[in-house]
């Protein structure tokens, strides 16, 4: 296996990691220590990726036959990961269905 290619897949690994812990944070975060980690977690596998994500651009690599969707997507996750480090302190912004019935 090439480089490049090996630098492709860890990179998507990595992305769909973060996107499943992402998915995953109110279980992961019962606890203010434990959400800090998790969002810690997320953020560095997302600058992760995204590193690795522009070396595959500037490499020469490419992703599902595409040159050029290496570094959007290297965007996009250093957005995710920026998104990830925001703490809204446990506040449901969602209500669910039936906000008057919650206390």
């Amino acid at each position: 296996m090439e480089l490049v290619e090996m630098l492709e897949s860890i990179s998507l690994g990595m992305c769909g990691i973060a996107m499943i812990l992402w998915m995953s944070i109110g279980t992961l975060s019962k606890t203010t220590q434990n959400e800090i980690f998790t969002q810690r977690v997320i953020a560095s596998i997302c600058i992760s990726s995204s590193i690795l994500l522009f070396v595959v651009h500037y490499s020469g690599g490419e992703l599902w036959g595409s040159r050029n969707i290496a570094r959007p997507f290297a965007v996009i996750s250093i957005i995710v990961a920026l998104a990830s480090i925001m703490n809204i302190k446990g506040t449901e912004i969602q209500k669910g269905s039936y906000p008057r019935l919650k206390k």
